[in-house]
């Protein structure tokens, strides 16, 4: 079931919130890497980690579920929210760099029909940058933070869907140590938590997040629909730049 907007935003503006925005953007940060001149795809509710991108990248795109709703982001200039089917995006095939997928996949009807388009997006050489919540973590376990809805992953899970559709993971990291508790000892000490939690090692996570390269072979072919008119943006097919290793 997908999680409406509102609720988003409400969970992001709330200490608890910020506090887990500013530790899973660290990684996604870390794993997008340079972003000067790509073009970037902010999918799901990515928008509380597309930020750093806005000075550097070439275009900044937020698409957002139509289940979910939309808000305008960011607050200051133009809009850069799309609402649309996830599974069927407005672009051109081969027309970003960078996917970044947050509270994206573990809402999705259809998590195989997404990778298929995703593949049809991306550039070749182009990456995914996925954040799904750990199956057995215990962010998962209570539905008190949007990670907590929809269906959770194992690290097994993703990267067999990912390889089954054509993207090689390349680096795996993990997030969201703390307890999901809006309390004050968690509230003051998140770093202790954050770092306590990673003695234990990545079963204790809350979230995973992975960055995956596109290969140029689908490794299974879209499914056919019915044919129909879709306007899309005046983007002509990218290829992808190099990024340096993290």
């Amino acid at each position: 079931m997908a999680i409406d907007v509102a609720r988003l935003i409400a969970y992001y503006k709330s200490p608890l919130g910020r506090i887990s925005r500013a530790l899973v953007r660290e990684q996604v940060t870390a794993l997008s890497g340079p972003v000067r001149g790509r073009r970037v795809l902010g999918l799901g509710f990515a928008t509380p980690y597309l930020r750093f991108t806005l000075a550097e990248a070439e275009r900044v795109l937020a698409f957002m579920p139509a289940r979910q709703g939309a808000s305008a982001w960011p607050r200051e200039g133009p809009s850069h929210t799309v609402l649309c089917d996830p599974l069927e995006m407005p672009l051109t095939d081969a027309a970003v760099d960078l996917v970044l997928a947050v509270h994206a996949f573990e809402h999705i009807s259809d998590a195989e029909e997404l990778m298929r388009e995703l593949w049809r997006v991306v550039a070749p050489g182009g990456h995914l940058v996925l954040v799904v919540p750990r199956r057995r973590g215990i962010w998962a376990q209570r539905d008190n933070t949007p990670f907590g809805q929809g269906h959770p992953y194992s690290a097994g899970q993703l990267e067999k869907l990912l390889r089954d559709h054509s993207f090689v993971p390349e680096v795996w990291r993990d997030a969201l140590f703390l307890p999901p508790f809006e309390t004050g000892i968690v509230l003051k000490w998140t770093r202790f938590f954050e770092r306590a939690g990673r003695l234990f090692g990545p079963a204790m996570s809350g979230v995973i997040c992975v960055r995956a390269r596109k290969e140029n072979f689908p490794a299974v072919p879209r499914r056919k629909r019915a044919e129909r008119y879709v306007r899309v943006p005046g983007l002509s097919a990218q290829a992808a730049r190099q990024m340096t290793e993290l």
